[in-house]
């Protein structure tokens, strides 16, 4: 027998009922006022949870043409789940010491640890239709435990030279590969949290709401992205949201979120990163719905996150699956999160010895974008 075929679960594990225990211990980190929340990051340091997400006060959910929609930045002690400081750093037309953000929605924040003491704080500033997004940075001091308050521009390195980061830049980039979808104003993300691999970090830049997804190296500076690959085909398909890992052998493998036709999600693989094969089916995903997918390892096992088309109650995005394998080819269902508040968009880190949760749920609204909430998975 081989390794890949020991199971990695143990016998009679029911994937149900530890969703279940993870979802009853679940605590909401965004504060009372926030009404809409989404689409979550964060990294934990000396037994901290330091968290950013989307948020606004007027109205569940979220939109680039909303203006309201700011990021902020909550603090949580792991140890107890109490919220020990909750930070706007982003906000339409918000001033800095250095510059003044324009009018538009503050959008898809990310966060990286720069160095020992500075966390390095990644959103867009969106106004769709109107002028391009624009990606900037903020650091936060670890040592102070407060934001430097300057804001500064990234930039995006493609075959065609670096230019600030904004979205026709990157379609441009892909459209010279043989992207054929449309550019928009808005929608240029790292929308798979960072990941290093050989002490480089890598991001997986996307396009949205029309695709596509690339790969790409952050400088030694932290504040340039380099395209290096892209997998967007085949070109019926609109994939986007993707996530990226790198396999035992060296190779890659890619998960995107399908914005059409059955809205299930692809794969893609690569021996380098940069040479994709065309996105496929792979049998183990067999109904997804369109949602953002995760894929990462934890010591020796990969996790693979997917929205699951089937509807708890009629709610949109209440099942969610969590498998793992060692080789990336073959899974094995460890949870299923069953729920009418949603399951949505998770991010899973590990520290410490245990993997933590942040996800995004709500109680009534249609969508289910109401609240950011934090745990552990395990």
């Amino acid at each position: 027998m081989t390794m890949s075929n020991i199971s990695l679960l143990p016998a009679n594990w029911n994937p149900k009922l530890a969703a279940d225990e993870v979802l009853a211990s679940l605590r909401k980190v965004s504060p009372p006022c926030v009404l809409g929340a989404h689409d979550s990051d964060f990294l934990i340091d000396n037994g901290k949870a330091y968290l950013v997400y989307m948020a606004n006060d007027i109205q569940p959910g979220e939109s680039p043409e909303w203006p309201f929609v700011y990021n902020a930045l909550t603090i949580v002690d792991v140890s107890t789940g109490s919220i020990e400081a909750t930070t706007t750093f982003a906000a339409s037309e918000m001033v800095y010491e250095n510059a003044q953000l324009p009018v538009g929605a503050c959008f898809v924040p990310r966060i990286l640890r720069k160095d020992s003491r500075t966390l390095r704080c990644f959103f867009a500033s969106e106004e769709p239709a109107r002028r391009p997004s624009q990606t900037w940075f903020i650091d936060f001091d670890l040592a102070g435990m407060k934001f430097d308050w300057n804001i500064y521009p990234a930039e995006i390195e493609t075959d065609q030279g670096i230019f600030e980061m904004q979205p026709y830049r990157f379609h441009r980039h892909v459209a010279e590969k043989g992207f054929e979808g449309p550019c928009g104003t808005y929608g240029l993300y790292q929308i798979d949290s960072f990941k290093r691999f050989d002490d480089q970090v890598y991001a997986v830049l996307n396009n949205f709401p029309n695709g596509p997804s690339g790969l790409a190296i952050l400088n030694d500076s932290l504040d340039r992205f380099k395209v290096i690959g892209e997998f967007f085909l085949p070109h019926e398909a609109t994939l986007t949201e993707s996530a990226v890992n790198r396999l035992p052998d060296g190779t890659w493998l890619a998960v995107s979120r399908q914005g059409s036709r059955d809205f299930n999600y692809m794969f893609a693989t690569s021996p380098d990163g940069i040479h994709w094969t065309s996105n496929e089916y792979r049998s183990f995903v067999p109904s997804g719905a369109n949602s953002k997918p995760t894929l990462d390892r934890f010591g020796e096992t990969y996790y693979l996150g997917w929205q699951e088309n089937t509807r708890i109650n009629g709610v949109d995005r209440s099942v969610f699956n969590i498998d793992v394998s060692r080789d990336g080819a073959n899974w094995e269902r460890k949870y299923r999160f069953e729920t009418e508040k949603s399951f949505q968009y998770p991010v899973f880190r590990q520290a410490e010895g245990h993997v933590y949760v942040t996800v995004t749920q709500g109680d009534s609204s249609p969508e289910r974008k109401e609240r950011i909430m934090f745990g552990r998975l395990e």
